[in-house]
């Protein structure tokens, strides 16, 4: 165990993209646990070039990074944080890049024996045939931005005649979309920290009060309710945590990560997306889980750092 009085932390939140004011909250609630697990802690925020000076400038030993979506969880900052010599937290430039991206990901799952919805790529100005494309997918289906994070422009569509508006509404958001099979059951998440020997935490069910897990449920007061370890059978849970490390280790994911599912009732998990910054506020996922593996919120966040210096 490291003694955190020895190193000086830059907690890395905010940014430019859509998920800012989300990242903001994640780095406030890492700071505090940082400064209570004994660490010298300063806010960066990657939007600012005066921020960015000074974190070139700092002495600082790690980068802890709270980052969510566009320009910091897609490896552009970790890309930066190699150039400038500053171990990081999380995951590496091409892990990051990967897991971000909800196309490219698809083919690592399905490389590692893990289920997948079935799928169409499209991209922003190219023409979609509606009826091929449910013939693919069929109905309900999931319309969801490539690269963007926290459920932003995630919809089901149940009609074929509002499939049209739904893609071009998406097109807003993001210039590449996925339509997905649209997978019922119960959604799950599972945290897994390490590198080389990775663990999974115990399992979170979530159970949102809107129609699935969308931006709202995940942020809005009352959105959601939270349930761990999930209430499963031991052989499921066993074998939902195994698919979060096959995914942690086939996307070379490093320190931590985070994968979301759909777990069928016939108890076989799909793997929707794996999150290389999970959310670090005192309510998220990722503490959370951490908590009811006997770890506090400070014990994590050192974890954390000890695995970037490594």
């Amino acid at each position: 165990m490291i003694d955190p009085k020895k190193y000086h932390i830059a907690v890395l939140a905010g940014g430019n993209s859509g998920e800012r004011e989300i990242s903001l909250a994640s780095g406030q609630g890492a700071h505090e646990a940082l400064v209570e697990a004994g660490f010298e802690v300063e806010d960066i925020d990657p939007a600012s070039k005066e921020d960015l000076s000074r974190l070139l400038s700092g002495s600082f030993d790690v980068a802890f990074i709270c980052l969510h979506g566009k320009l910091g969880e897609d490896g552009s900052m970790q890309g930066f944080l190699e150039v400038a010599g500053i171990p990081y937290t999380g995951s590496g430039v091409c892990a990051s890049a990967i897991a971000m991206d909800k196309a490219k990901s698809k083919p690592f799952y399905k490389s590692a024996g893990l289920n997948v919805p079935s799928s169409a790529y499209l991209e922003k100005g190219s023409e979609v045939d509606i009826d091929a494309l449910i013939e693919k997918v069929g109905l309900p289906c999931v319309v969801k931005p490539v690269t963007e994070g926290s459920a932003l422009g995630v919809n089901i569509v149940k009609k074929r005649e509002d499939l049209s508006s739904v893609i071009e509404k998406t097109f807003e958001i993001d210039t590449a979309i996925l339509v997905e099979t649209y997978i019922a059951g119960t959604e799950v998440t599972v945290a897994v920290l390490g590198t080389d020997d990775p663990v999974a935490l115990p399992i979170i069910e979530i159970v949102p009060s809107n129609e699935f897990y969308d931006f709202e449920s995940k942020y809005a007061p009352g959105g959601s309710k939270h349930i761990c370890p999930a209430p499963l059978s031991e052989q499921l849970s066993e074998k939902i945590k195994q698919a979060a490390v096959g995914a942690h280790l086939v996307l070379g994911c490093k320190g931590v990560s985070r994968t979301d599912m759909i777990v069928t009732e016939d108890d076989v998990p799909y793997m929707l997306e794996t999150n290389t910054i999970p959310g670090m506020t005192k309510t998220s996922w990722l503490p959370d889980a951490a908590a009811a593996a006997g770890m506090s919120f400070p014990e994590l966040c050192t974890k954390l750092v000890e695995y970037a210096l490594q």
